[in-house]
C-alpha cells in the first residue's frame, strides 16, 4: 500500500481531526483515510459541465422547475432609419 505524508497542516486542522477521529474510536491515520474515501466517492462535476447544466441539476433537486406563462409575440417593431434605404 503507498503512504502518503501530508505537510504544512495548522495546527487547528490537526487538533480538529484528533477530535473527530476520537469521537469516531480510530485513530488520525484512519480517520484521515475515512474522510479522503468519502470525498472522492462522491460523484464529482464533469470539467466541461456548463452553469446551465449546473443550474438545471441544482433546480431538479430541490423539487423541479416552474412553468411560466409566455406571451404571444406582437408584430416586429420597425427597423431604425439607419437601416432603411
Amino acid at each position: 500500500m503507498a503512504a502518503l505524508t501530508i505537510r504544512n497542516i495548522d495546527e487547528r486542522l490537526k487538533s480538529d481531526l484528533r477530535k473527530q477521529a476520537a469521537a469516531n474510536d480510530r485513530s488520525m491515520e484512519e480517520e484521515a483515510r475515512t474522510i479522503l474515501r468519502q470525498a472522492l466517492s462522491k460523484p464529482q462535476t464533469a470539467a466541461g459541465e456548463g452553469l446551465g447544466t449546473r443550474i438545471r441539476r441544482l433546480v431538479q433537486e430541490h423539487g423541479g422547475g416552474y412553468d411560466l406563462d409566455v406571451p404571444p409575440r406582437g408584430p416586429a417593431r420597425p427597423l431604425p432609419d439607419v437601416f432603411k434605404k
